[in-house]
Parts: structure tokens; C-alpha cells; sequence
């Protein structure tokens, strides 16, 4: 199992914004085949270092990761909404 996390700190810190960012990452539910499972959370505590939403799938393995990656719903829908509103994006893929 590999699981894909995404930590995004957004131009716009607000709630509605927040709000939106995750319901654009959600909307992968049912769009990406290689997604196992998919948990999207906002942050409340909005110190200095915090990042504003924490994304993490689930795959089955590296190469369903790939396949998530280049994702045609993925690459047109959920990546260009995200490019366009972060401030700023961490990344880590671990096997478990």
C-alpha cells in the first residue's frame, strides 16, 4: 500500500477557501480508479507554520500511484484548481 500526502498552504487562508480547496480534492472520489481511499483535512490552529489542507490517498502501489499522478480527471480538474491557489505545497509518498 502506498499513501500519497499533500500538505497545501493556500494564497487565500479562509474558511470558504479551505472549504472549496477540499471539495475540489474530494471530487477525485469516483473520478480516479487507482484511489483506494482518500481523507482531506482543514486546519484550525493557523499558527505561522501551518499549512491550510492536508491531502492523503491511499493506493494500492507505486504503480498505481503513477497511474493517479497522470490521471486525466487528476492532471485537468483537481491539479490546475490547486496550482492556481497555493501558496505553497509539501509532499511525501511512504509504503506501508
Amino acid at each position: 500500500m502506498v499513501r500519497h500526502t499533500v500538505c497545501f498552504k493556500l494564497k487565500d487562508h479562509s474558511d470558504e477557501a479551505k472549504e472549496k480547496a477540499a471539495e475540489v480534492l474530494l471530487s477525485m472520489v469516483g473520478n480516479v480508479p487507482s484511489i483506494r481511499k482518500i481523507w482531506v483535512g482543514t486546519d484550525f490552529l493557523m499558527s505561522d507554520r501551518s499549512y491550510d489542507l492536508i491531502l492523503q490517498v491511499d493506493l494500492d502501489n507505486r504503480e498505481a500511484l503513477e497511474e493517479y499522478q497522470n490521471d486525466p480527471y487528476h492532471c485537468e480538474q483537481v491539479k490546475p484548481y490547486m496550482h492556481a491557489n497555493r501558496e505553497a505545497s509539501v509532499a511525501v509518498d511512504c509504503e506501508f
